[in-house]
């Protein structure tokens, strides 16, 4: 007698950090609407903290695709060690050459398999210098979605708040620098950099925003996030002068631990960046900077409100998907052209509501 063979997704997307953290609440409704189901993620190792608790039927595998698993003859040994895993479906959520690859050869082995739609012709037409079309693309969590229904996995609602079950007792996990989070007290997240510059607002108006910050709110705390280059220029600075400052880089050495910062704060700032999504999945406020791109893309956080996105009106806007493209103008006047006052008033909406 034939044994019944159990469902079980194996899902891939590598890429960057917030493009994997957009996957979360999907495969996260997914399994929760077929407990039955197993589902792998498979990312690579950075990743592992966004999935390793999301649900009981979701596990994570991680791959090393610049040492461990690098080039044809990498993948071929990924490829085996996958089959070994006795999976039914496949879904391709990224649809790259690594990813077509490790498709292709699913597809020969007649599994069920398939993969994003990333609209190519609708992004190229959004971002084209003349004759824009400003339109909305469908969202990355749309693009995932349908991914799950042609692979027979639809999801009728997503209730996804927050990757952290319950919300009181993580902050005594972190370093005694972060300490205990008094009533009175606000504390305000600030990620200021990207990684593109046309993603970043100007570090010298972002300290006029943190400025004006602590002065509206004087028993505020400001954490700031991200690590690099820029901020090991910036941080530094600011926290000698403003006090109510903190690097969390300094402080916090894992992901996991910047989330559950994360998850006690009144509000996050951020640019189209990893921490606006980190932020989103912790169920906090996001108030996101634009320049080069636009939330039309498709990129915004989950279940973050458009009005909170601070951006100018231009006609060269959106220039580019992923901010990449150097300044037409070679001034990043979408940038520069708003003033730290906008962004301050948006926070107090926020934290006065």
């Amino acid at each position: 007698m034939n044994k019944v063979k159990h469902q079980h997704i194996l899902v891939i997307r590598f890429s960057a950090l917030g493009d994997v953290a957009m996957t979360v609440p999907i495969v996260w409704a997914v399994a929760k609407r077929y407990p039955n189901v197993r589902i792998t993620m498979l990312s690579r190792p950075f990743a592992r903290p966004f999935f390793e608790n999301l649900a009981p039927n979701v596990n994570f595998m991680e791959a090393d695709l610049k040492s461990e698993y690098k080039g044809i003859h990498g993948l071929n040994a990924l490829y085996r060690r996958l089959t070994a895993k006795q999976f039914t479906h496949v879904a391709d959520l990224h649809s790259v050459l690594r990813s077509e690859y490790l498709r292709m050869r699913f597809n020969l082995g007649h599994f069920k398999v398939k993969h994003i739609d990333k609209h190519r012709k609708m992004r190229r037409m959004l971002v084209k210098h003349n004759h824009k079309q400003k339109k909305y693309l469908p969202t990355a969590f749309e693009n995932y979605t349908d991914v799950f229904t042609r692979l027979g996995f639809p999801i009728n609602e997503n209730d996804f708040r927050s990757i952290f079950q319950e919300e009181s007792s993580y902050l005594n996990t972190l370093p005694d620098v972060i300490g205990e989070k008094h009533d009175d007290e606000l504390w305000i997240g600030v990620a200021p950099f990207a990684a593109h510059l046309g993603k970043i607002y100007p570090p010298e108006l972002m300290e006029q925003v943190i400025r004006q910050l602590t002065e509206r709110y004087p028993k505020c705390r400001i954490f700031l996030f991200g690590r690099g280059k820029q901020e090991d220029e910036f941080f530094p600075k600011w926290t000698k002068e403003i006090p109510q400052c903190t690097n969390v880089g300094l402080h916090l050495e894992t992901m996991c631990q910047e989330l559950i910062l994360m998850a006690h704060l009144n509000v996050m700032l951020s640019m189209d960046s990893a921490n606006m999504h980190m932020a989103s999945l912790t169920g906090t406020k996001v108030v996101s900077v634009w320049g080069a791109t636009h939330p039309m893309a498709g990129f915004m956080g989950w279940r973050q409100n458009e009005e909170n996105a601070i951006q100018l009106d231009m006609d060269c806007r959106p220039c580019s998907i992923f901010g990449q493209k150097p300044c037409m103008y070679g001034d990043y006047r979408c940038l520069t052209g708003i003033k730290p006052e906008i962004i301050v008033e948006k926070i107090s909406n926020i934290i006065n509501f």
